[in-house]
């Protein structure tokens, strides 16, 4: 068996599961703590998933927004890091089983993140395109551009339409993201790097079964986006669920089909919990319920952050704090800080999230956001958006390439380096295995 080789140590011992925004900001408020951290993640870096969609259609290459864990924490001395899968926990003996052997714990933390979720429908999980990785990311790149290649060797336009279509189903920031560069393809790219492509054969779609998209945001900032988006010709779809997909056709709640063999789906996700959480501290959606201290149901040392985290403690929401980096990053510091705080045998702090706003962009020129109580549409909104976002990425040369592919970008039209990536057939079998493990997931970044 394979062992962690992880320094022994007389201080108490606290194990983060997972390298996304609540389980680095964990660690970093554990820096000067009397401690030993130890990092947890399939991964060995940390990946800034709101960009995520700019990878898949193009906009950035994938290592602009990933980011060595180990780079984070260089001068952190009470931290390790191990590139581990987890598979279970036993909370009675305090050990974590990993594929590197098992490891003891004093504080265990699961920000174990989110998965896709198809919300049981078996065919459309099958047949749909998730986004939740880097791999999956360059892989609906090479999809995507695939279609096209093929598409110029079609006459039929019917086919072509079916090749052409792009739905996507969700109308949060991710697919109306998805959508508005969907758009920006066809606009500002297709009609030159494919002349030859009956460009007017494409069409974009935007599904949600709620009655408006950005349902976290003000009606005011949900119909500018609707707006925003049908400028640029995209269909957008109101209080329309999709009842089926068989990699071909799309059928909507309402008897209507769309063909289609691309089908985007960023309608929700779930918690990636792991064997050994008791079945009464989970719900359907796989999070694990926790106090308002971010403890497990039933456990005092047992603590889960970020997407993994049910806590409905707040009447802002009943149903659960939204699945956000920001979430998860508040609750990362305020759990640091009160595993510091027992250290010295104080009261721990209720955890209490600060709503800091929520933003979305649509295009060149076109976002929407909120927050200090300002709602913002258009150019500025946009900025500010652009902002934001690199002032929270990882790492000053991660910083500059974004605002350089930004930059060049804006003054061009053009976007990054559209190539395909090839792998024989064999290996893409055993990748997707590799993506679909349970063990693997159970990593996946909050």
């Amino acid at each position: 068996m394979l062992q962690p080789n992880i320094p022994e140590t007389s201080q108490p011992r606290v194990v983060i599961v997972g390298g996304g925004f609540g389980g680095i900001m964990l660690a970093k408020t554990l820096r000067k703590a009397p401690v030993q951290v130890v990092l947890l993640d399939r991964n060995n870096y940390h990946l800034f998933q709101p960009l995520l969609y700019q990878v898949a259609t193009a906009g950035l290459e994938p290592d602009s927004i990933a980011f060595p864990l180990r780079g984070i924490f260089k001068r952190q001395k009470n931290f390790h890091f191990r590139m581990a899968e987890v598979l279970s926990v036993n909370t009675a003996g305090n050990i974590l089983d990993t594929n590197i052997g098992p490891i003891r714990y004093d504080h265990l933390i699961l920000a174990t993140g989110s998965n896709t979720n198809f919300f049981g429908n078996k065919q459309i999980e099958q047949h749909a395109i998730g986004m939740k990785s880097l791999i999956e990311a360059v892989q609906i790149r090479n999809y995507v551009l695939k279609q096209f290649e093929e598409s110029l060797l079609m006459t039929d336009e019917t086919a072509i339409r079916q090749k052409l279509n792009f739905v996507m189903v969700g109308g949060g920031p991710t697919g109306v993201e998805l959508a508005g560069a969907f758009a920006e393809l066809r606009e500002y790219i297709l009609p030159k790097d494919y002349p030859e492509l009956p460009v007017h054969l494409m069409e974009v779609y935007l599904i949600e079964a709620g009655p408006k998209v950005l349902a976290a945001m003000s009606e005011q900032s949900s119909e500018k986006t609707v707006r925003g988006l049908r400028k640029l010709g995209v269909k957008v779809l109101i209080n329309t669920a999709v009842k089926d997909y068989d990699g071909q056709v799309l059928t909507l709640g309402n008897g209507e089909q769309i063909r289609s063999q691309s089908l985007l789906w960023s309608a929700g996700v779930k918690g990636v919990p792991i064997a050994g959480i008791a079945q009464d501290a989970l719900i359907p959606n796989g999070r694990i319920l926790v106090n308002e201290f971010n403890q497990v149901k039933g456990h005092t040392n047992v603590y889960a952050i970020g997407d993994a985290a049910q806590l409905a403690n707040d009447e802002r929401y009943p149903k659960g704090y939204p699945m956000v980096a920001q979430v998860a990053t508040q609750q990362g510091k305020n759990l640091g800080n009160n595993i510091r705080r027992q250290l010295k045998g104080e009261t721990m702090t209720a955890f209490k999230y600060k709503d800091l706003g929520s933003m979305a962009t649509i295009g060149r020129h076109r976002a929407v956001a909120e927050f200090l109580g300002l709602k913002l549409g258009g150019y500025f909104a946009w900025i500010v958006w652009m902002v934001v976002h690199l002032l929270n990425l990882m790492g000053f040369r991660n910083k500059m390439v974004v605002f350089i592919n930004w930059a060049y970008r804006y003054l061009t039209f053009d976007r990054g380096t559209r190539i395909i990536i090839k792998r024989g057939a064999a290996n893409i079998v055993k990748l997707r295995q590799t993506i679909d493990s349970p063990s693997d997931v159970a990593l996946n970044q909050s």
